[in-house]
């Protein structure tokens, strides 16, 4: 169990996380949500305990990390947003002292660097400097560091980004199997990337928690929960679709011709009555998908409307 105690921490300039309070079980996976300058990154700073915090308590399955710090280093995972740092070492030499740094010696040692490298599919890199890899390759070497020692709480700070889309799923594939054996919390300003990974979801701005709840809560409080969103060559009749039972409204996409989203009222299915409509025109539609609800528009209303 991690539980997470009134904590604060201020700097010079400004409270950056401001009486945060939360827990989370064993083999959970947390999104940690915000704008830039939310506290995502100093949160996973002070859990990881790469930075103190002003006040409020911090305890990893009982242990207090204030009060045991290289204890705690032997049970935590973080892989930093950004460098790692021993530029010039090759890929294979760091992951090796990484190994040995959480006490990893032999055969164990051994084991634990190639399962890494077979994780993060690191094979064609290992010999180059850390510093001559692409932003992409970097973030899943700092990945692979994190994972090396099997954490019971593993942090992750925009784990994905850099990462073509083809890398993004198999990271996102890897971080779902990781939670199998441990607590995951993964900050991302890209919420969407991590909607079916992440059980829970925590919303932070300016340091302060605005929400923490299951991530389908948060999609079903999004305006778009349940829309229907459209793409067809040819111009629709938007007057057809706006007049359908249970329609809320139509937004066409500014960067899409010929896409349009259809939003539902409250509490309406409106996709049998799209469909109808769509075959009764015999429209020729090339995508129809139905919106699970975007977080990142309930994740910019919650902080547009955040006390000051």
């Amino acid at each position: 169990m991690i539980e997470i105690t009134n904590l604060t921490k201020k700097t010079r300039r400004a409270t950056a996380i401001d009486n945060l309070t939360f827990s989370a079980r064993p083999r959970e996976c947390l999104g940690l949500f915000g704008h830039d300058g939310a506290g995502k990154s100093t949160l996973l700073k002070l859990l990881c305990g790469a930075t103190r915090a002003t006040s409020g308590t911090i305890k990893i399955y009982d242990m207090d990390i204030s009060t045991h710090p290289i204890k705690a280093q032997t049970i935590i995972g973080y892989q930093p947003e950004f460098a790692l740092g021993h530029g010039n070492m090759t890929v294979k030499s760091f992951l090796g002292f990484m190994a040995e740094v959480r006490g990893l010696r032999g055969q164990e040692k051994r084991k634990m660097v190639d399962r890494a490298i077979a994780r993060l599919e690191l094979w064609r890199v290992l010999d180059s400097p850390i510093s001559a890899l692409p932003p992409g390759h970097q973030r899943k070497v700092a990945l692979a560091q994190a994972i090396l020692h099997d954490p019971k709480l593993l942090l992750l700070d925009e784990p994905t980004e850099g990462l073509d889309t083809l890398q993004k799923q198999k990271v996102g594939t890897l971080i779902q199997s990781l939670t199998e054996d441990m607590t995951v919390i993964v900050a991302s300003r890209n919420p969407e990337e991590f909607s079916s990974i992440c059980q829970r979801a925590l919303v932070l701005a300016e340091g302060r928690l605005l929400a923490d709840t299951s991530v389908s809560e948060l999609q079903h409080s999004s305006r778009h929960y349940q829309a229907i969103t459209l793409a067809a060559d040819t111009p629709l009749d938007l007057l057809a679709l706006a007049v359908l039972p249970g329609v809320a409204g139509i937004e066409e996409d500014r960067h899409a011709d010929g896409s349009v989203t259809v939003l539902a009222m409250p509490g309406q299915i409106i996709y049998p009555h799209v469909n109808a409509l769509i075959a009764n025109r015999r429209w020729k539609i090339n995508a129809l998908s139905l919106e699970p609800g975007r977080l990142s528009d309930v994740i910019h209303h919650l902080s547009q409307e955040a006390p000051n």
